[in-house]
Parts: C-alpha cells; sequence; structure tokens
C-alpha cells in the first residue's frame, strides 16, 4: 500500500470512522458467483501459495510478500488477520467446488477518510470471460454498502493494461501517478484511479 494514497482525502466522523472499522471487523465473505468466498485462515497458507507461484497471477501485485513462500504467505494470512481486528484491511480466498483457491481479494481501508482499496487476482482460467470486471464490480458494490465507504481508490502498474482497461470501464477517474513501496522497501510506479459512491451509485443505476 502506498502511502500516498488515497490521493482524495475528506476526514469523516469519528463515529463514521468506528463504524467502518466495525463492519471490517464482521465482515466475512464477499459476493462471487461459480464458487465460494470466505476470509483467508493460516490454513489457506499452502492453497494461496501454489495459487501465487503462478508468475501470471502474481507478477503485476506489488503487495505480496517476498520472497514468495508458504511460510511467507502464512505471514500475510496472520497479518491480515490482525487488521481486520483493528478494522483497516481484509483478505478473502475465492475457492472453487473442490475446494483450490482461484482467487483472493486483499482490501485495505482508511476508516479516518472512509476510503478503501481493492487488490487481487483471479486465476487465468477464470479471466478474459467477463468474471474479473463483474466479480470487481460486484465488489466495489459490496465496499460502499457494507463497509460504509465514500471512496475506493486503486492502483496498478503503467504497464498493466487489463487492470487499466477494467477500471476505466467501470467509470474510475484517473487521477496520476503515486510510488509504491514493495514489502521488501523497492519501489514501482503506479497509476491512480479513484471512485466516489456518489459517481457509482449514478453510473450502476
Amino acid at each position: 500500500m502506498a502511502s500516498a494514497i488515497p490521493i482524495t482525502r475528506t476526514l469523516v466522523s469519528l463515529e463514521r470512522a468506528d463504524d467502518i472499522r466495525s463492519a471490517v471487523r464482521n465482515a466475512l465473505s464477499l459476493p462471487v458467483t461459480g464458487g465460494r468466498s470466505r476470509r483467508a485462515e493460516p490454513s489457506d497458507a499452502a492453497g494461496l501459495y501454489n495459487f501465487l507461484s503462478d508468475p501470471a497471477v502474481s507478477t503485476p501485485i506489488y503487495t505480496l510478500p517476498i520472497p514468495l513462500t508458504v511460510e511467507t504467505v502464512r505471514d500475510f494470512i496472520e497479518e491480515h488477520a490482525r487488521q481486520a481486528e483493528a478494522g483497516d484491511g481484509l483478505l478473502f480466498v475465492r475457492l472453487d467446488e473442490a475446494g483450490n483457491v482461484v482467487g483472493y481479494s486483499d482490501i485495505q481501508v482508511w476508516p479516518r477518510w472512509g476510503a478503501g482499496e481493492l487488490g487481487g487476482a483471479l486465476h487465468p482460467d477464470l479471466q478474459s470471460q467477463g468474471a474479473g470486471a463483474r466479480g470487481a464490480a460486484a465488489t466495489f458494490d459490496w465496499m460502499f454498502s457494507t463497509l460504509g465507504l465514500d471512496l475506493i481508490c486503486e492502483t496498478a502498474a503503467p504497464d498493466n493494461v487489463r487492470t487499466a482497461r477494467l477500471l476505466d470501464g467501470l467509470g474510475f477517474r484517473h487521477m496520476g501517478e503515486v510510488e509504491s513501496v514493495r514489502p521488501d522497501g523497492t519501489t514501482r510506479a503506479s497509476l491512480v484511479w479513484e471512485i466516489t459512491r456518489e459517481a457509482w451509485q449514478q453510473l450502476r443505476a
């Protein structure tokens, strides 16, 4: 997560921030089709590692642990459990009918700004079928309605054409570029998009 985001920062009341933290603590699943979603658990470490070991999945993502091992993925899951308890982060796994990990969603929340960011990935076999766009849209709906956010901020590497097209297609506004920091301290340029609850609702209507 880059400290420069969200770019738009409007303080919410302490009561609203506490409501957002409470909603994060109580969140157990995301809306998905063709499988099921639930909060990631330490026992998911091997399955999530196997999913992330595919470079087609993990290469564009700057928030994953370095090096990527079963142990660092377990730490990644446990850190998100601590974030969930604090009310400022969530990690979900998406499972197929056989119980294999075929996707994950990493949600970072800034309660004081009423804002959040969605990261994650979907198995390549499920991409290019519209599933990614439908899943992202359903999750953005959920972040606004269930978590009570006012703003969603998204980032992607400048060469991540797939994500840029998705965000542009969903109506996000391009906000410029920031420097994102990887877990090992190295940096990369990230393009930034944002959308407000009001703009999202108008587009979805």
